[in-house]
């Protein structure tokens, strides 16, 4: 997982409510085994509308997406934080989050940031023409006009954001403490690494 620090560039300004999984990523590209290709699919209803702002060149590759509140609701599946990190997008600003979206989108390094509407508003005013910044470190989210939002995070999610750490890397760092482990029960419980024996 890539670490998350500082996110500049143009920012998508959707600001749809509501917008459930299917809605992210239909239930047709779920048959896929791999998470790449899947930006393909995403908001494909909403991409089938002339004028839509996913298709905008003017926010080719941009890093962050604006949308409105309870962002992700609807089914748990992963694949939607898949389809949005495969479109380039590292974060998401929204009132507020579906708690299994913002977990998986925590599980892929995406950074979900959560403002009051107002400042959610004034983002997406400015995004129709200028770049934003957010910083994770600071926890802030700065526009060329000194907005300057504050927003709360998990210090857990804020960590392993920082490092690049997703649950296998969180375990690799306890690798000594796992080997130390494993020394110390061998020793002290020597059966449990015989192999067992097959019924005749």
């Amino acid at each position: 997982m890539e670490p998350v620090s500082t996110i500049e560039g143009r920012a998508i300004p959707f600001g749809a409510k509501n917008v459930d999984t299917d809605v992210i990523i239909p239930a047709h590209w779920l048959k896929t085994v791999t998470r790449e290709g899947l930006g393909r699919g995403a908001f494909e209803t909403v991409r089938a509308q002339p004028g839509n702002v996913f298709d905008d060149p003017e926010f080719a590759g941009a890093p962050v997406l604006i949308a409105g509140d309870n962002f992700g609701c609807g089914s748990s599946r992963e694949h939607a934080a898949w389809a949005i990190l495969d479109l380039g997008i590292r974060a998401v600003i929204a009132p507020s989050f579906s708690d299994i979206f913002g977990g998986n989108a925590f599980k892929n390094g995406i950074l979900t940031v959560a403002l009051p509407q107002d400042q959610v508003d004034r983002l997406l005013e400015v995004a129709r023409g200028h770049p934003i910044t957010i910083d994770l470190e600071n926890q802030t989210v700065t526009t060329p006009f000194q907005d300057r939002f504050t927003f709360e995070i998990d210090p857990f999610r804020k960590h392993c954001l920082l490092e690049g750490l997703d649950e296998v890397g969180l375990t690799l760092t306890r690798d000594a403490a796992i080997a130390d482990y494993e020394k110390h029960q061998a020793q002290e419980l020597p059966w449990l690494a015989k192999p067992m024996e097959r019924a005749a």
